[in-house]
């Protein structure tokens, strides 16, 4: 019988013998990659806590004690020994299941949600402060992977931890990858914690010598104290426990005995205490070992195979792939552009430049307040950095862009991927708030191409900007548009007219755009006739055009796949105010002023949310209506 279909809550873990759990942990593994066959999610990242996450419920007890995962896309397994093992999971990141990510709304299991890499160890010593002034006695686990170090705000918290609480345990989850392999000094000086000769001998030779002397049998037993002892006395103490945190590890995660003994240990330690535990990403799954990067994060799959179906041959590429071969021709035209990427170059398309002009290519690793501050530090000696960060993650930097980049005037091109929705991730990662966000900035260009050949003459554009420049486009397929051999810049804050109408100026913007010439044809089609105008930028507007507009035409419809706070809809508005054109009425389509969940699909989540083209029009319908009848 399947053990995992007993499990209704950790209680039950906890009742299952040592012997056992190698069959609950297989069984597990087989839901894992089922599940995301089937809907695609984090595959490789699970796969490898199995064991881990098993001996936390084993040690410990949720809810009363606290999990706070890093990133959360380890998050599965936590979610099927906490009462989630059911249909919701089989539909794991669409719109009939449960979150990809831990959300708090979800569980009273998960008290801290996360998408975003950096925040567990901050939030995790939050709750052990507040405990603490509480007088209570439950537990504080903050599990963090190895890239998480490279987080500026990790380090942020590491410096205040032994300040702050006697009482915090800390997972070091080292498969030394976060998205893409790890880089930087952190990752080497994790794996020489790893590989030290002398300590990992010392350790061998002591432990067989004690085997054979009369009571050496319990101080093996006693374990840990002796190997800490050893160790500082033949290696230098650990980083961490400079910071004044106990070091123990390394540990095999994948011998659950180990693994509880340790977490038993650290459950009763007076002081915070590491516990720097070694698993392997994909773990069980020899496809997803073999291919880390491409089952981080896998789309469907072939379980026997791990191929995704095939392409059509006519699918268009992909916004991301357009971008990096682009950038390719123009850094080999000019040596002085330079490209950076925050851990995800195969994300973002710079896995393309990477292997071709390697000296032109940086990954700095999970840091984005970094990547956009060594931009800003190139940029004043001469060269053109490219900063290629998903819309979502760049929110991390934004100090950055205002004081170091566009305060400076300092010409960087930053090119914002997934902007618009991921729909199967969620809240966490939708690029809905950059217009927003960025369109306040002084002196900056914001862009956003309609197809993939206006994508290549944007990347032109920005880099003959002398100045920051965003270029924002969606995750996935562009549109099918053949690309000159050669961008051309286009003129800042020109916006292009597709089509003139009488009554209606849809002016769109981005990947709206298709759906706004879609909508001029179906209102044509109700006896309203409608033109449409490709915005191209939200920043500078194009505010002659946008004048013509607000006199000839009755209506001006804004289209944005993006929070319509503060979007290109109020841009629009602000500029009409100020031309004292503000009786031209403007009716707004973009994201309502809230957070959106996961979904299947973009059009199923625009389906929830108002934004359907049946909708869309008929809102527009309804608008025009209201506008002829106090016009005439």
């Amino acid at each position: 019988m399947s053990l995992l279909a007993q499990i209704q809550s950790p209680d039950d873990v906890k009742k299952l013998t040592l012997e056992e759990l190698p069959q609950l942990a297989q069984e597990i593994r087989e839901r894992v990659i089922a599940t995301t066959s089937k809907n695609g999610g984090h595959v490789g990242p699970n796969l490898g806590v199995v064991e881990l996450t098993i001996g936390l419920h084993r040690v410990f007890n949720t809810p009363k004690d606290r999990f706070c995962f890093d990133v959360s896309h380890q998050g599965y397994i936590h979610k099927l020994l906490t009462g989630r093992n059911d249909e919701r999971f089989d539909y794991i990141r669409t719109s009939d299941g449960y979150s990809g990510f831990l959300t708090r709304a979800e569980s009273e299991h998960d008290p801290f949600g996360a998408g975003h890499a950096g925040t567990a160890l901050s939030a995790a010593l939050g709750m052990a402060v507040a405990r603490d002034k509480r007088g209570t006695a439950e537990h504080v686990v903050a599990l963090c992977g190895d890239a998480a170090f490279t987080c500026g705000i990790t380090m942020e918290a590491l410096n205040n931890v032994a300040g702050s609480t006697k009482r915090l345990i800390i997972i070091l989850n080292d498969n030394k990858w976060s998205i893409a392999k790890n880089v930087g000094a952190l990752s080497r000086y994790f794996n020489e914690l790893i590989t030290t000769p002398i300590y990992n001998r010392l350790n061998d030779d002591i432990e067989s010598l004690l085997q054979k002397i009369p009571g050496g049998e319990s101080i093996i037993k006693f374990g840990t104290k002796w190997k800490q002892e050893t160790k500082d006395f033949f290696v230098s103490s650990s980083l961490f426990e400079k910071f004044g945190i106990r070091y123990i590890g390394p540990i095999d995660g994948h011998d659950q005995k180990q693994v509880e003994h340790y977490l038993e240990f650290a459950k009763n330690a007076k002081q915070p205490v590491l516990l720097h535990i070694l698993t392997e990403k994909g773990r069980g799954y020899n496809v997803a070992i073999e291919n880390p990067e491409r089952f981080h994060g896998a789309s469907p799959f072939d379980v026997k195979t791990g191929k995704g179906p095939p392409s059509a041959s006519d699918t268009p590429p992909k916004y991301q792939d357009v971008m990096g071969e682009t950038l390719v021709k123009l850094a080999h035209a000019d040596k002085k552009v330079v490209r950076i990427a925050a851990a995800m170059p195969t994300g973002t398309g710079l896995n393309i430049l990477e292997k071709e002009l390697p000296d032109q290519f940086f990954d700095v690793g999970i840091a984005e307040e970094h990547a956009v501050l060594f931009a800003a530090g190139m940029a004043t000696s001469g060269y053109h950095p490219v900063c290629a960060i998903y819309s979502t993650f760049l929110q991390r930097a934004y100090d950055q862009i205002i004081h170091d980049v566009a305060l400076q005037n300092l010409p960087v091109l930053f090119c914002l991927d997934r902007a618009g929705l991921s729909p199967n991730d969620g809240a966490t990662h939708h690029g809905l708030f950059d217009l927003s966000y960025l369109r306040c900035v002084p002196g900056i260009v914001v862009m956003a191409p309609a197809n993939e050949d206006e994508l290549a003459d944007m990347m032109a554009t920005g880099l003959a900007y002398q100045g920051a420049a965003f270029i924002r486009y969606p995750r996935g397929n562009a549109v099918g548009i053949p690309i000159k051999e050669k961008p051309e810049a286009i003129e800042v804050g020109k916006a292009q007219r597709l089509q003139s109408g009488s009554d209606i100026d849809i002016w769109a913007i981005g990947a709206m755009v298709a759906d706004a010439e879609k909508l001029a044809r179906c209102l044509s089609e109700n006896g309203i006739e409608a033109g449409v105008v490709n915005a191209r930028f939200v920043k500078p507007l194009d505010t002659v055009l946008l004048a013509e507009s607000a006199q000839s035409t009755r209506l001006i419809v804004t289209m944005e796949d993006h929070v319509i706070t503060g979007g290109l809809g109020s841009a629009v508005m602000e500029a009409l105010q100020t031309a004292d054109l503000h009786s031209c009425p403007v009716e707004r389509i973009g994201w309502p002023d809230a957070f959106i969940e996961h979904g299947s699909s973009v059009n199923k989540l625009r389906d929830e949310n108002g934004l359907s083209p049946q909708a869309i029009l008929e809102c527009v319908i309804a608008k025009f209506a209201k506008v002829a009848a106090l016009q005439t």
